[in-house]
Parts: C-alpha cells; structure tokens; sequence
C-alpha cells in the first residue's frame, strides 16, 4: 500500500509486486484495459513487466480483492464493471486521482466527506481531550505557514483531519477515516492553496474555527465550521479543474 507521502507527490513503491499491482490496477482506471475485457494472460504479463509468473499470480490476487479484475477458469481474467470496485480502498482512490480525476468523483468523494466529518467534529466537541485539542491547534496553526510547500500545507491539512476523526472517539469513525486517506491526500493535493499569504491564512482561520468551536464544547458550531471547510475545499478543487 502506498503512503500518504506517495499520493501528494505522485510517487508509487517500485518493488516487484507493487509496481505490476499498480501499473494494471492504474491502466484500468484510465480504460487502458476496457471493462468486461479479458486481460493479456499471464506469459505476456510477464514479458511486459519482466517479472515472474509468480509475481504475476499474487498481483492477480491483489487486484481480485479490490474488485477490480475476476479470474474465470477456461475464460480469463476479467476487468469487472465499476459497480465491483472497492472504491474506499487507498490504492483504487490513489489510482482515481493518479489518472484524473473527473468533476463527478471529487463531487462524491465530497459527498461523504459531508456524511461524517461534520458529525466527527460535533463528537470531538463532545469527546476530545485536552492533548487532541492541542494537537488540533498546533495543526491549524502549521497549515498557516505560508513558507511551506504546498505538498507540505497538503499533509498537515490531511493530518488534522484524521486528528480530528480520532479526537471524535468513534472507532468506526476512525477506521472509515484511515480508508479515505487517500482522497484527502489527493484531495488537499489539488485544493491547498498556492503560496498566496491571504489564501494560506484564510485557510488556516477556517480550520482553526473548528478547534475553537469543539474547545467551547460547541458541537453545533464545530459541525457548521467543518460543513464549510469542505465546501471551500471542493469550491477550490472545481476551480482548480
């Protein structure tokens, strides 16, 4: 699996099994490989990856688990229909923003990210402790450096969120925030704005008038906060595009 480092500066863990896992699992979110198609069988896998056909083998079995591809004795290896695909697996979003993203998917990744962060940030306001508000604002606080990268201001920003999931205590919430990693990271990748000091500081306000709300204990006011954070970011993200 790849890390949050990888999805932010495009690059993908080179050893055997991952590169085949990624090269097809990528060709088949770009359409290289069209669905329902059968893909080349295992000897000219190999050839065109020179690995072996063990190799070849595990990253069938991978790329199954991801509803991507079906092996089917006497038939092949089919490319499944999109409905199939594990699309909260980090890889398959990884793969998404890798080959560009369309309007549609950031709209719905967007779209779940409105079905539960805000009610995370009421939880936090509820729940979090003195440590996880600190953390928060110390996050905040880093995103507003305009000096930093943006690749840099992207994973702080990814790490106050997940911060703030895990501050909420839910640790369903916590395990549905580790499996969007990937889209935050792609996400905050093309939003986080470029080195304009008004744009950088807004941002960092934003997000820290959600620490201030769940520091007052106000849940209403944290969920409201996260609510147009997303917003910002999607407005962002669109205009981007």
């Amino acid at each position: 699996m790849g890390s949050m480092e990888a999805i932010i500066s495009s690059r993908v863990m080179r050893n055997s099994h991952a590169y085949v896992v990624h090269e097809i699992g990528l060709s088949i979110i770009k359409g290289e490989f069209p669905l329902e198609s059968i893909l080349p069988g295992h000897l000219d896998l190999m050839e065109k990856y020179g690995v072996s056909r063990t190799v070849i083998r595990e990253a069938m079995k991978t790329l199954s688990a991801k509803g991507l591809i079906l092996p089917r004795s006497k038939v092949g290896t089919r490319v499944q229909n999109k409905s199939n695909w594990n699309l909260l697996d980090y890889d398959v979003i990884a793969w998404h923003f890798e080959s560009g993203v369309d309007t549609e998917f950031l709209q719905h990744l967007s779209e779940i990210r409105l079905s539960f962060e805000p009610f995370a940030a009421e939880l936090a306001a509820k729940n979090a402790n003195e440590q996880d508000i600190a953390e928060l604002f110390d996050l905040a606080e880093a995103m507003g450096v305009a000096t930093d990268s943006r690749a840099k201001r992207a994973e702080v920003d990814v790490k106050f969120h997940l911060a703030l999931i895990t501050a909420s205590k839910n640790p369903i919430m916590h395990s549905v925030g580790s499996m969007i990693e990937a889209a935050l990271a792609g996400i905050f990748a093309i939003s986080s704005p470029r080195d304009d000091t008004k744009k950088v500081d807004a941002n960092a306000s934003a997000h820290r008038a959600i620490v201030l709300a769940i520091a007052d204990r106000d849940g209403q006011r944290a969920r409201a906060a996260m609510e147009n954070v997303i917003r910002i970011g999607l407005k962002r993200v669109l205009e981007h595009k």
